[in-house]
């Protein structure tokens, strides 16, 4: 009964959040699709960090080569962006297969430090790619964000502008993104190679005893994360209309407040990133006049979180409450 009275208000938020470009005005959609972005990106994050207990402090390498991949669709092929975000999910999972190949014989702090290394090394090379701008990058050719397969119809539809069209179909996307992205993780989580997934980060060796395989399942997280991570990646800089080494890789933006987001919210729980990017996104509109101020404040909620609530907000609010809505 808590389970379907869970899934019901969860089916409820989704339709509510997606009358917002009917009913909402074009930058509230801007905003409010760079907030699924994060989200999307902090529910990958967080499956690798808190369920499978890979700290990759590297998964802008996934964002950037999912962009990338997306403008070379377009650009050099010819594509629509709506498939060129498919190519950039499929591209990342592809080279996340060397990259985990290299990453998984390291562990802990020296995992972390290697990603970060990789997606460091995917800057500087894509930054070399000469038919994408090199190092100052790209735009999208005029006009092919708005002529993607379903943006006339969009425009009609709501009686918009093209470009309004263009941000509420990458919002829907990002939206219809969050939604799966959340159902697969609660229904995987709760399967028992979820279960195993948890296993693992608890206690290797235990889990190794009991016929769990650690590697197998840890790379097809890893897989799966850098599948949605690309695709994410796609849809942020069709968007923006503008790709750059720079901006496609950068770690504050795709990785560094993705973790706060996580940290803040709940690590290894399914609720947390909701909470955490909501809690974020409220302070970005609160201290948004105030400059570098609005990055102290993050910093000091950060410590604050892991000095007082190592479980985060939603792992506070069961650990007082003893109550959790949606159980693992």
């Amino acid at each position: 009964m808590k389970n379907s009275h869970s899934l019901l208000l969860f089916v409820v938020l989704v339709a509510g959040l997606a009358l917002v470009p009917v009913l909402g005005s074009r930058a509230l959609v801007q905003d409010l699709f760079m907030v699924l972005c994060l989200l999307v990106l902090a529910l990958n994050w967080n499956m690798l960090a808190g369920f499978a207990g890979l700290v990759s402090v590297g998964q802008q390498a996934f964002v950037g080569i999912g962009g990338y991949a997306m403008f070379a669709a377009v650009i050099l092929g010819g594509l629509d962006p709506l498939a060129g975000v498919l190519i950039g999910g499929v591209v990342a999972m592809v080279l996340s297969v060397p990259v985990a190949f290299f990453a998984f014989r390291l562990n802990g702090a020296y995992f972390a430090i290697g990603t970060w290394a990789v997606a460091d090394i995917a800057r500087l090379a894509f930054g070399q790619w000469k038919a994408l701008g090199g190092g100052t990058g790209t735009s999208l050719p005029k006009g092919a964000a708005r002529d993607m397969i379903g943006a006339d119809a969009v425009k009609e539809m709501l009686g918009i502008s093209a470009a309004a069209a263009t941000d509420a179909m990458t919002y829907w996307l990002a939206l219809a993104l969050v939604a799966v992205m959340m159902l697969a993780s609660w229904l995987f989580l709760r399967s028992r190679m979820g279960l195993g997934l948890q296993a693992v980060r608890d206690n290797p060796v235990a889990a190794r005893s009991v016929g769990v395989d650690p590697l197998r399942l840890k790379a097809l997280v890893f897989l799966l994360t850098a599948f949605g991570t690309g695709i994410c990646g796609g849809l942020i800089f069709i968007q923006i209309g503008r790709i750059s080494p720079d901006a496609a890789f950068s770690l504050l933006d795709w990785t560094a407040f993705v973790i706060f987001i996580v940290v803040i919210g709940g690590i290894g729980t399914l609720p947390g990133p909701v909470i955490g990017v909501l809690v974020f996104y409220g302070l970005e509109q609160l201290l948004a006049d105030y400059g570098t101020v609005y990055l102290i404040v993050l910093g000091c909620l950060g410590i604050a979180i892991m000095l007082f609530a190592r479980r985060g907000l939603w792992g506070a609010f069961i650990e007082r409450t003893g109550f959790d809505p949606l159980p693992l």
